[in-house]
This record gives structure tokens, sequence and C-alpha cells, in this order.
């Protein structure tokens, strides 16, 4: 929680009155607010929590341990908690009885009964990606580029690829050497005979080491990604990647250096540049064979995307899209895989069933989405897997909504395992394969829990009960339960509890609130929801003043990351904001917070709402909420003002430039300004690439509207910002430059990234906020 108690100085420093501390009091106790779990995990025995604390107020947090049925937490010695931590991070064979894990880059084995662990590497390469094999009696590791396997019984190691850059060149005879040779051959008998069997030894003799050697697989300049063996060591899937070789880096100028001198620091590409290239392979050890997957017989792999038709000179040709191989699961017997495939331009995502030894794909699910493919379980890979030899699962927004489904390659039938308007946030499956473990938030979009569900989809259970949000951990014995558990306006604490409807929590932790901070009466905001003009149900919150203080102005804060979520009943992540709506309440101002379109916990339409145009439906939600705080809280039309930070930034400007009469004041904090110059990873989702779907770029960047300030615009920005680059507001500067405006400012910070770090520029940046809110809002 360090940087929520770098924020409060801020906070205090705008409004000491608030607070029965004083300023000075604040700036020199830096861990003013408390301090809040993180990092939560298991120990293989089921007894102890691990996570990481400051209680002490230190420069850094430290693990702490804390044992079911004590009191107090205990704080781990550096090694101790290093390797108590790789223990609980590491795979468990399918008898549960050992475990494989990887510290300090070299591979151990815990016997689970007994606790005692074995080293099994110590090596100058790093070990990693441990997994085990044939019967559970091999362990298999990654060192380099090159997957080996340890016998547990034996300690023999073997090696089971071999990728080597090139094949080493055949060393050729000049012209004249060789017709020396071939001439000798043909004038001596011996000398011919003896040729002969020497050639015939050294036959025999590759033939022998050939059949205990390990095949070569020639990558050349390409690099070997996502190498794995299946549980039979039979099969090694892996994909070879070659990279882009003319794609142009960004780079972040730092001037403020320990060495005095300006420092380049590498960038990003923008979107739409040349992206690398990923093929995908099987190589069987038992048949010495290596075959490329086919991905041309996918279906729909040649299917243009909808917005392509606003270009109908461009997109004449049909070609063949390119896809990515995510990962490829195995059932527990190593008798079935399925292989999840992604199109690179985001339309596509197919579940296909691998004969890995004949190298052939069979559709199991298809997901198109004209928009792009995402929802939690889909996007992160780790909700799927098998419930048992012939029944996959897997989470899908074929409903709308990510929810779980099964397919049973036996008689190839697709089931759907939760339904409903609401979103399945996280999965996983018990260790006996009869339930699953998972957080939704069906009884509110803004609140999370706990649940147990049969495989069916019958019996749910709910485990948790407070309003709030939850982040879960699972014991290894599936008995209890260690989460974080927050409130709106109170910081995460760590609780544990049996896994059983109506169990009682215990609370673990209880320092996330000072004394000093709890002393302030924070806002429990209402959150409600109110109607956009399509109808549509927007969540809100609102911060409202006394009665007596009300100035009839009002501010809207707008989130970042655009795919978040910010109105719910957890702690925000934007809890410095949370902290200066506060503060603008206790101004007069009413404040709202609003989860526009393209904001996560919403479902499928709500999250792809924004696609081909940010700055459309996302600011027309938020022109809709000035309305509403006009109409139903009498708040002065003319005295609206709104900031935020990243896609809040954005959306700003959108508002600055191309809504003038609705916001009169704005601070757009280290904002996009023209979503050309971003990445590819988050920007081609939504907008595709610049080069073929110029219209989706043009509409959705503030750049092109700077045109329309008209009214008060605030712009910060850190100069090493190595996401949205400080070039973006350099480049939004000249233009209203020469445009001729003149009521913008742009404040620049020297030594920031995206997220701010000392308070010294949090309170210059804070303070800036609340005069530009306080010039124009407040003065006729």
């Amino acid at each position: 929680m360090k940087k929520c108690s770098l924020f409060f100085l801020i906070f205090v420093s705008l409004h000491a009155a608030a607070q029965p501390l004083t300023v000075e009091k604040i700036m020199r106790d830096s861990k003013w607010i408390g301090t809040s779990p993180s990092n939560i995990s298991w120990y293989y025995n089921s007894k102890q929590i691990l996570f990481n604390w400051n209680p002490e107020k230190a420069a850094a947090d430290s693990t702490y341990s804390f044992e079911i049925n004590t009191k107090e937490p205990v704080k781990l010695k550096y090694h101790d908690a290093g390797f108590e931590k790789a223990i609980s991070a590491g795979t468990y064979n399918l008898a549960k009885n050992k475990i494989a894990f990887i510290f300090n880059d070299d591979l151990y084995l815990l016997d689970v009964a007994t606790g005692e662990s074995k080293r099994i590497t110590q090596t100058d390469e790093a070990e990693n990606n441990p997994s085990f094999c044939m019967h559970d009696e091999w362990v298999a590791y990654q060192s380099g580029d090159n997957l080996f396997a340890w016998n547990i019984a034996s300690g023999i190691t073997k090696q089971l690829t071999d990728f080597e850059k090139e094949k080493p060149a055949a060393k050729k005879l000049n012209r004249q050497d060789e017709w020396l040779q071939q001439d000798q051959l043909q004038t001596s008998d011996i000398i011919k005979q003896r040729k002969e069997k020497t050639d015939a030894r050294k036959k025999y003799l590759q033939q022998v080491k050939d059949a205990d050697s390990i095949h070569i697989i020639y990558r050349g300049d390409k690099s070997v990604q996502s190498l794995q063996v299946d549980p039979s060591g039979r099969f090694i899937t892996y994909n070879l990647f070659e990279d882009a070789d003319n794609a142009k880096n960004t780079v972040v100028p730092a001037y403020i250096t320990q060495s005095g001198y300006t420092t380049d620091i590498p960038g990003r590409t923008n979107v739409g540049a040349p992206q690398g290239k990923y093929r995908f392979f099987v190589f069987d050890r038992i048949k010495d064979t290596v075959i490329e997957i086919n991905m041309d017989s996918l279906p729909g792999i040649k299917d243009r995307a909808d917005y392509m038709k606003d270009y109908p000179s461009k997109f004449k040709d049909t070609l063949l899209r390119d896809v990515i191989v995510y990962g490829c699961s195995w059932n527990d017997e190593g008798t079935a895989a399925v292989i999840d495939i992604r199109a690179k331009d985001n339309k596509d995502r197919w579940l296909m069933q691998l004969d890995a030894a004949s190298g052939k794909l069979k559709l199991m699910d298809r997901q198109r989405d004209e928009a792009w493919i995402a929802g939690p379980g889909i996007d992160d890979y780790f909700s799927e897997g098998w419930i048992n030899d012939h029944v996959f699962y897997f989470q899908s927004e074929a409903s709308g909504y990510s929810h779980l489904y099964s397919f049973d390659i036996n008689t190839q039938t697709k089931k759907t395992i939760t339904q409903g308007n609401y979103e399945v946030q996280f999965a996983k499956l018990s260790n006996d394969k009869k339930y699953f473990y998972i957080i939704t938030n069906e009884e509110n979009l803004g609140k999370q829990n706990f649940y147990r569900i049969s495989i069916d989809g019958s019996n749910k259970q709910k485990i948790t009960s407070m309003d709030g949000g939850y982040t879960v951990s699972i014991s290894p014995d599936e008995k209890n339960i260690a989460y974080r558990y927050s409130y709106q306006n109170k910081p995460w604490e760590l609780y544990v509890q049996p896994i059983t409807p109506g169990a009682k929590p215990v609370q673990v932790t209880h320092l996330a609130m000072s004394d000093e901070f709890r002393s302030y009466p924070w806002r429990d905001a209402k959150i409600f929801t109110f109607a956009a003009r399509d109808g549509a149900q927007v969540y809100a919150r609102i911060y409202q003043p006394s009665k007596e203080k009300k100035n009839n102005a009002a501010v809207i804060f707008v989130h970042g990351a655009g795919y978040l979520q910010n109105v719910d009943y957890w702690w925000s992540y934007y809890f410095r904001e949370m902290m200066f709506n506060n503060l603008l309440a206790d101004k007069g101002y009413t404040v709202m917070d609003i989860d526009y379109r393209g904001s996560a916990g919403y479902g499928r339409n709500w999250r792809t709402g924004i696609y081909r145009y940010m700055g459309g439906k996302d600011l027309n939600d938020e022109m809709d909420a000035a309305k509403f705080l006009v109409q139903q809280y009498g708040i002065d039309a003319s005295r609206i003002g709104m900031y935020g930070g990243s896609y809040g930034g954005f959306m700003t400007l959108m508002a600055l430039f191309t809504q003038p009469d609705v916001i009169k004041a704005g601070a757009a904090l280290r904002p996009v300004t023209d979503w050309s110059h971003y990445n590819h990873e988050y920007t081609s989702d939504i907008l595709n690439e610049p080069f073929n779907d110029s219209i989706a770029y043009r509409r959705s960047s503030p750049v092109n509207f700077a045109s329309g300030l008209k009214n008060h615009l605030l712009i910060c920005h850190g100069m090493v910002d190595e996401n949205v680059h400080y070039q973006d507001a350099v480049r939004l500067a000249q233009r209203l430059i020469e445009l001729g405006k003149d009521n913008w400012e742009l404040a620049s910070y020297p030594v920031e990234d995206h997220g701010f770090v000392e308070p010294s520029s949090w309170t210059d940046e804070y303070k800036r906020i609340l005069k530009l809110f306080d010039d124009n809002l407040l003065k006729p």
C-alpha cells in the first residue's frame, strides 16, 4: 500500500482541515494510511498461508506466514520465504504426493508426506516449467531452448529435444581435388575396396548412434516458444516464432538521469507495425518425426471482417489469416489434446482437438466476434482443462457473458455449465474433478462472491457472504480458502474460512487502515444505475456534499484502462482518485464516476461497445451522466468539469473537443491523443490497424478534433512514460499552438512514468486539478 500512503500526503496537503493530523506530521510518516496484504498463496501442508505485508512500515514488503488456528502472522527470513513461496508455486503430480518446483533457477522435488526436498539441478542455465510425465515417474523441465526429463527412481537425466540454429554445412572438395579423388578410385581397385569398407562401417556406426541419439530440430533464426511435453512423454509441442525484421521501435528520452546525460529508453512498437509469425509443431519422439500443424483447414480461416466492407477497393483478395496457438491442453492419460488457436486479427478463437500422431485437427468450438475475442477466463487461457479423459471445459462469451462450458469428444456435444446475465470471473476445477470453484458477479454486477458448483452446473453453494470484492486462494486439501477482501471505502485485508456455506470468516490482518486514516469519514458512496440515451443501464457512483456546502457544480471522474471495472463495492484501483473525490465533495462539488461502454464486468456487448469508435458510445455515456446530474441533482449545466488518466485522459480530451457545451473544464492526465501512436496489443483489438481501418482511427483520435476546444484544458504527462508516450502530449500541444488556442496548459513531469511515484509530483498534479475546477466551476 506504499503508493496509497504517498497519495495521502497530497490529500492532506490539499485538505488539512478534514484530518486531525497536520501536514507536517503526515509528511514525516509516509505509511500513514496503513498496509494491506498481497500475493496470497497456500503452503503445501494446507496449514500455512503465505503473503506479502508491511506492518513494520519498512522500505518494502516482507513475506509473512499465518498458520491456521494461531493468532498472529509471523515474518519469514528472506531465504526461507523465497523457498516456501517457490514450493507453493510448484506443480503437483497426479497422486498429489510430490511437488516439482523452481528455486533460484534450479529444479527441486518435494515429498509431500515427509516434507523433504531434493535438489535436482545445479546449473548456470535457468530451469523452468516443471511437469510430471510418463506415469509420474519422470519430471520434465525446460533449460534454455530444450526439454529434459529426470527419472525420480534412478536419478538419470535425459535430453528430450535438441534445438539448434542451423545445420552444419557439409565440407566440399574443390573441383580439382574431386577430380583427383575420382581418378584414383578408377585406377586402383584396392583403394576403391578400402573406401567401400570404410563407408559401410561409418554407415553402421551412424545407425547405432542414431538409434540412441536425439532428433536435432533446426530452428534457423526463429525462437522456440511454448515448449511442452505430453503426459506420456511421447509428443512434444512447440511454437517457432519469426520476429518481424522491419518493425521500428519507439524511443523514450529520459532527461533527468544520474549521469547528467539524456538517456534513450528503448520502447515498444506502435499499432500496425509488422508483427512476427508463429508456426506450431508436434515432435513425435517414438516415430522420430516433426509435423507442422496446418491451419489452412480451420473453419472460417478465410473469413473477412465486417469492417472491410467500408473499404471495397482495398480488400479484394481473400487470404488465409495468420493465427497463434496459445496453448495445448492434454488429458491426464495423454490420450487427447486440445489446442487453443486465436486469429491474429482478433476475430476468432478455435478450440481444436489435436491428433498428435497425424497432425490432424478436429473442431470442438469456434467463437467468432466481429469486434474482438476477449473476456474473463478467455484472455488468460487458465480457465480450461479436462474434467476426465474425454470431457474438456472452457469459458466462452457465446451467450454474451463469459460462462463455463464442457465438450465431450466422444459424443461431440457441448453443454452449458453456468448461465445468466453475469460473468464467471474465476474458475478452478477441484482436485477430485467433481466441482468447480468460481467467482461471479451474479447477485450484483458490482459485487463478487465465491461459489462451489457441481461439474454439471447443479448444486451451487455460496461460500462467501460479505459485500465487496475477493481475490481467493484455495488450500491444497480444498478445506479452506484464504482471500483478500475489501469494500469500497475499506482497503484489502486477509481472511481465512472453511469452504462451507455459512462458515464464519476469520480476519487475519487488521492494519489496512491506521487509526488516523480511519478517523476521516470516507464516504460509502451510493452505487446505482441510470439510463443512457440508447436505453442501456449504466452503473454509476456518486459522492455527495452536505446540503449546506453544495455549490451546484459537479465533476465527472473517468477511470482509465478502458476495460476495467471501477463502479463496484471493493477497494478501487483508483484509490487516489477516490480520496480526491471525497475532498471535492467536502468542498461542495457533486462527483460522479461511471462504468462507461467498454468497461469490464458487464458482458460482451458492453465490452465491445467501443469497437471502431473510441469516444463514441463511451463518451455518450459520460455526457448522459452530465445530463443526469443536471436533472436529478440540480447541478448547473454550465459548471461541470471532468478529469481522468490514461483512457480517462483521452475521454476528457474528446469531451472538451467534441462536446464543448457540456464540459466547462477538464484535466487530461497522461492521455492518448492519437491512437495510431499507441501499442499494437491493445489498440488493434478495438480499432483494427491504421492502414486497414483509417476511419476508426480518425474518429477516435482527439488530435483530429482539437479545433473544437473552447473551454479550459489542463494536460499533465510524465516525460518518461513508457506506456502512453509523452510525445502524445507534445503533438497535441503543437496542434493547439497552430490552432491559436490559449485556454490550455501542459504540466510536464520529468522523472515520472505512466503511474507517478513521487509525492511531489502527485501533489503538484492534484493542486493543478483542484485549481482548474475552483477557478472555472466556482466563479460565475
